[in-house]
């Protein structure tokens, strides 16, 4: 099966970040890609929280997830959106969704996952993020069920829980997603890393298509923000069969969903977990 991960500089015009991702998204099925997989933040990447408001819709409004399910349905493919953020009614205090969809050939939604874990961090003193005054997290783990594996969906600052991952694998995800946003500094000191762990603790393929580069704010007031990029596809012994570098672009790379169980085979750490008492 061949994937095609996506990496995108998207800004604050969810229009023109539109016809970038479906630019791409052709791009990766020309290529024969099954599969093809988008960042975190495909419709829109903003620190003006006023503007985020303006212009993000409800699930059944939102043009990028229409248009990019139309699309899915004229190349036949599966795509994993990476995530959307969204008007959610489900919040008292109303705050957004970031939510990832898994969309079928046929163009139908076929699983979403809201975002769980916000990214709430200092980075440094000019580096101050708090996803959760914005979004509201999700509470529940999705494996969604393709013909060609089981895909465990998951977002961004996810990567660091690795318990999530090692659930979705002992319920039998042999594809792990973490689409992402990542913030440029902490993706140079943690990003290859954490990717490769989680391949490697839990015998999955790890594919994390990445935003990349600097968004500035042409509309809104907000001071923009700057992404890692490195878009990763990592194999279930942890080699690493892709990197997209900090460029635009799409990767290709091509997956033998029985090396999954090869090296469980070799490592079968899923079936390993002893209780624990304490402390």
């Amino acid at each position: 099966m061949r994937a095609g991960l996506v990496q995108l500089n998207v800004g604050d015009d969810p229009g023109a970040n539109l016809a970038a991702t479906v630019a791409a998204v052709r791009a990766a099925a020309a290529g024969g890609a099954g599969l093809v997989l988008t960042p975190e933040c495909t419709n829109l990447l903003t620190s003006d929280r006023a503007h985020q408001r303006a212009v993000v819709r409800r699930e059944a409004e939102d043009p990028t997830l229409a248009a990019l399910r139309e699309e899915a349905a004229r190349a036949g493919i599966w795509l994993l959106i990476g995530s959307l953020a969204l008007v959610s009614d489900e919040d008292p205090e109303g705050r957004l969704a970031n939510r990832s969809f898994l969309i079928a050939p046929g163009g139908e939604i076929a699983a979403r996952y809201d975002k769980i874990h916000m990214f709430d961090v200092d980075v440094s003193p000019t580096e101050v993020y708090r996803e959760s005054a914005a979004f509201r997290p999700g509470g529940r783990a999705v494996l969604a069920e393709t013909p060609f594996g089981r895909i465990g969906m998951t977002v961004c600052y996810d990567v660091r829980f690795g318990h999530l991952h090692r659930r979705l694998a002992q319920a039998g995800a042999e594809i792990l997603t973490v689409p992402a946003a990542f913030n440029h500094i902490t993706g140079a000191a943690h990003w290859h890393v954490l990717l490769r762990a989680r391949a490697i603790e839990t015998g999955c393929f790890v594919l994390a298509p990445a935003q990349t580069g600097f968004h500035p704010d042409t509309i809104g007031r907000g001071k923009g923000r700057r992404t890692y990029g490195h878009s990763l596809a990592v194999a279930p012994w942890g080699e690493v069969l892709a990197d997209a570098g900090e460029a635009p672009g799409v990767s290709l790379v091509d997956l033998d969903l029985a090396e999954v169980g090869r090296a469980r085979g070799r490592v079968p750490a899923l079936a390993h977990d002893r209780p624990i008492e304490g402390p």
